[in-house]
């Protein structure tokens, strides 16, 4: 597998650049994170990532080593090609997807373009504790208020309420009192629904 590329910058978009490499220029696709970290130097070193496919090979370019980690953790997810793990770290950085993931925020994993709620739970369910343990991070990073709108919202859910409707009324809620228990979230949602 090739592991990173040093070279002069020949051509850069916001999607791929070409790094001549002792006379071979490899097309490298990128996100814009590492877009936006590229150097303005003509000489670069990306960290890569070689996909072989049977009718292709793709090289994924990355200018920090912790975005290419997190790009192959995504890969890894049933689901998650090469095109949206690099749209997922388009649309957030790194640190964004960890914490989204260590804290099981559906809704930000979902904001992501071509995400619905199966795959960014599924996503969760997969990476959370993989995430937890690479990162160094606590558990204790769930946000309260977000674990209980989740848990109101299912409750709300099995009562047969339409999940749309239930989200903003509980987001609603949550904007009023962010220290809303469980109970009281579900409470005042039944009499606005």
């Amino acid at each position: 597998m090739i592991a990173q590329l040093q070279g002069k910058l020949v051509e850069k978009t916001p999607t791929h650049v070409v790094i001549d490499c002792g006379g071979v220029g490899y097309h490298v696709n990128i996100s814009l994170h590492t877009f936006s970290l590229l150097p303005s130097t003509d000489f670069i070193k990306l960290y890569t990532y070689l996909q072989v496919k049977e009718d292709a090979h793709t090289l994924f370019g990355f200018v920090e080593k912790s975005e290419r980690e997190i790009f192959k953790l995504l890969l890894s997810v049933s689901g998650i090609g090469a095109n949206i793990a690099r749209t997922m770290l388009s649309s957030l950085d790194p640190k964004q997807i960890t914490n989204a993931i260590g804290s099981a925020d559906v809704v930000t994993i979902q904001s992501i373009k071509g995400i619905g709620s199966k795959t960014a739970q599924r996503v969760i369910l997969d990476l959370r504790e993989k995430v937890l343990k690479l990162y160094d991070l606590d558990e204790v990073l769930v946000s309260q208020s977000n674990t209980n709108r989740d848990e109101a919202l299912s409750a709300l859910e099995v009562l047969g309420f339409v999940r749309k409707s239930a989200e903003k009324v509980i987001e609603k809620i949550i904007k009023e009192d962010p220290e809303a228990s469980v109970e009281s979230i579900i409470k005042k949602a039944l009499k606005i629904l």
